[in-house]
């Protein structure tokens, strides 16, 4: 059973960060250097997968890191349980700084843009990397503490 749950934690929590990590290298810039309007587009289209499936996956990979540490003694209890920590801020991070962002790019109508507009990319793009960073950490973190049990 622990085998299982550590396939599947290491699966959850290497999607999340591999995801992330693709998005701020790859799909962010791109996104920084459209004209607003395409910009509001493209993030619409961006977003309709991701929103379904990604807070699924960081939450059944936070529960199982913390199943695992719950299980654990020692060193792997202490590692599954700040690597749930991490995943934990992913969350947190998406749901309260990302997602509101998306929301609202979501309500725009790309020819409502004008002088106004206030540009959300560089704060999705700053919260983003603070999630990315924490995937990235929790990812490795649960494989050490795989390997270490």
């Amino acid at each position: 059973m622990v085998e299982a749950l550590s396939v599947l934690v290491l699966t959850g929590t290497g999607l999340v960060a591999g995801v992330l990590f693709a998005v701020a290298v790859s799909v962010m810039p791109a996104l920084i250097a459209m004209t607003p309007e395409r910009y509001v587009s493209t993030h619409i289209l961006l977003g309709r997968r991701y929103d379904r499936i990604m807070p699924f996956i960081v939450t059944g990979s936070t529960a199982v890191d913390v199943g695992l540490a719950i299980r654990a003694s020692g060193g792997p209890r202490a590692l599954f349980a700040v690597a749930a920590l991490c995943m934990a801020g992913v969350a947190v991070v998406s749901q309260t700084r990302n997602v509101p962002i998306n929301r609202v790019v979501k309500r725009t109508r790309p020819e409502d843009l004008g002088p106004s507009w206030r540009d959300p990319r560089p704060a999705w793009r700053g919260w983003h990397l603070v999630r990315t960073c924490l995937a990235v950490a929790g990812c490795a973190l649960t494989a050490a503490a795989v390997v270490v049990s």
